[in-house]
């Protein structure tokens, strides 16, 4: 009896304790600035997370947004007006040029112009938040509301870097949902990044690199070093210079962050250095899938011991070329799988009776079903973390941005494969594709990934959550914050103690030479006056 008394006291006490720590988590008010796209669907995953343990959250949004809605049972808005046109269609336009050239159909110069296009575009997009930013801060009423907020931090993705100005002018606590920077990809701001090993997103390169990649990984870094400094930095320096009472730039103040929350993992990423504020979170919006709609059940139940693929190019993507579009399609036709493809622009003219073709598809659900066999995808980072949760390999079709990278490592793990634009047919697809149903060791790799993933002491959601509560309850996290960017770039590199170095060798030897040559001379005269 007394044994039982003990652990009812036990179970009661951890019932407290529990129970005080969640009070002290609950009711905290954040202020979120989001960006939109696909990055507003992983942040809308944290939204709910955040709003089912009693917090409540502010949402900042344009006023063209996409996706990002005004009324919400999550969160309350305050819509911002910007200077997107909805009827901007840059990524679409983009993405032609892309094919165009993969494919030889362009000429050099008009790579050359893609690449002019889309510094004006990342240009444009900075300068349209930093409007928007200014429009926040010069309207009075509005800084006031958010200051008598009295919010306990503000959460934000810093690819465009608006709440990053935002959180500093208000004094806030700051928490980023990272992946990308102003700059590029994040880690190369907040950790050392040794170019040995380390390749840049961009280069197409795995962590084991020759002498000639490593040589065009440095090379790489220009690009970087041109984007901040006249593409996108300026920018930013004007609303510092006029908002904020320290003169530093955006990445500076991207690096004082309390918090990253780092949308990626070890078992997706090459290893690499990091620091005692990035928490990894990769996959943190991946779930168990759930039961599917009435007809796509029986469609895929209708595949038998064949099972069947799903392929989707993502959110940005309306169309593919005509041509690419019949020869996809025929590839399918000839296939005994089932196909599930969500393709938005005309019917191909060579769709088989086995392929099913849908405006949207679940593709969470699809991808944790027991039939799924392949995942044929464009390398966005939500997808092909989804397919590493669910276990189903990728045949990756790159288009643009970071999904070369994303699949380079998928495809180093052994557990997909790459058809890039410029060999892509009808042949080279139905190769790549039949290779990846028939060798087993590309489900078996990717399973793995997926048991490693999974085998974690808490959900990445969970430790997301955990530590935008632990900057709450501890009014930031600046004991984990190490301040190197506010040194020199001389002394980050030591350069200076270089120098030092040098010039005390340097004195050493000649001082060594002079007395040696003194010794000398005086030898030599006094045997002179000898003989």
């Amino acid at each position: 009896m007394k044994s039982l008394s003990n652990q009812s006291h036990f179970i009661v006490g951890l019932f407290l304790a529990f129970s005080v720590f969640t009070l002290s988590c609950s009711g905290g008010k954040i202020l979120l600035y989001p960006v939109d796209g696909s990055h507003w669907v992983n942040m809308k995953v944290l939204i709910e997370e955040l709003h089912s343990r009693g917090h409540s959250i502010t949402v900042i949004r344009p006023k063209s947004s996409w996706y990002i809605t005004e009324k919400s049972p999550f969160y309350t808005s305050i819509t911002i007006a910007d200077e997107i046109s909805k009827s901007d269609n840059f990524f679409e336009e983009y993405l032609w040029k892309v094919i165009e050239i993969e494919r030889g159909d362009a000429s050099g110069l008009s790579f050359l112009k893609l690449q002019v296009d889309l510094f004006s575009m990342l240009s444009k997009a900075h300068y349209i938040i930093c409007k928007m930013v200014s429009a926040i801060l010069e309207d009075k009423m509005l800084v006031k509301r958010l200051q008598d907020e009295r919010y306990d931090l503000v959460l934000t993705d810093p690819a465009l870097a608006g709440g990053v100005i935002l959180a500093h002018y208000l004094k806030l606590p700051l928490v980023l949902n990272v992946r990308w920077i102003t700059t590029g990809e994040g880690h190369f701001a907040i950790a050392p990044s040794p170019m040995s090993y380390v390749p840049l997103l961009g280069s197409g390169h795995t962590d084991k690199m020759s002498f000639s990649q490593r040589v065009k990984n440095v090379l790489f870094q220009s690009f970087t070093f041109f984007q901040d400094r006249f593409v996108v930095g300026p920018h930013y320096d004007a609303l510092i210079d006029k908002y904020l009472d320290n003169k530093t730039d955006i990445v500076s103040l991207i690096q004082a962050a309390d918090i990253w929350l780092m949308r990626t993992d070890f078992v997706f990423e090459f290893p690499r250095p990091t620091m005692p504020n990035v928490v990894y979170m990769g996959g943190f919006q991946c779930k168990p899938s759930k039961p599917l709609p009435a007809n796509l059940e029986a469609f895929v139940q209708s595949s038998g011991d064949h099972g069947f693929i799903i392929m989707s190019l993502g959110t940005l993507v309306k169309s593919i070329p005509a041509d690419m579009a019949n020869d996809i399609a025929a590839t399918f036709a000839s296939l005994p799988q089932k196909v599930i493809w969500r393709h938005l622009g005309d019917r191909p003219s060579t769709v088989g009776n086995n392929t099913l073709i849908v405006d949207w598809i679940p593709q969470n659900d699809l991808l944790g079903h027991s039939k799924i066999k392949a995942f044929v995808a464009h390398g966005g980072t939500n997808g092909v973390q989804e397919a590493i949760y669910h276990g189903v390999p990728i045949l990756g079709v790159p288009l643009f941005f970071d999904q070369f990278d994303n699949l380079i490592r998928i495809q180093e793990k052994g557990a997909g494969k790459i058809l890039k634009l410029s060999e892509f047919s009808s042949r080279t697809f139905g190769q790549a594709l039949r290779e990846l149903l028939s060798n087993a060791s590309y489900r078996t790799n990717m399973q793995r990934l997926s048991s490693l993933h999974r085998d974690q002491p808490m959900r990445p959601l969970d430790s997301a959550v955990f530590w935008i509560e632990y900057v709450m309850r501890n009014k930031g996290a600046t004991h984990l914050r190490s301040e190197f960017y506010k040194m020199p770039w001389y002394s980050y590199h030591s350069v200076d103690v270089l120098l030092v170095l040098f010039t005390v060798v340097v004195v050493f030897v000649f001082s060594v030479v002079a007395i040696i040559r003194y010794v000398c001379y005086k030898t030599c005269c006094k045997r002179k006056k000898k003989n």
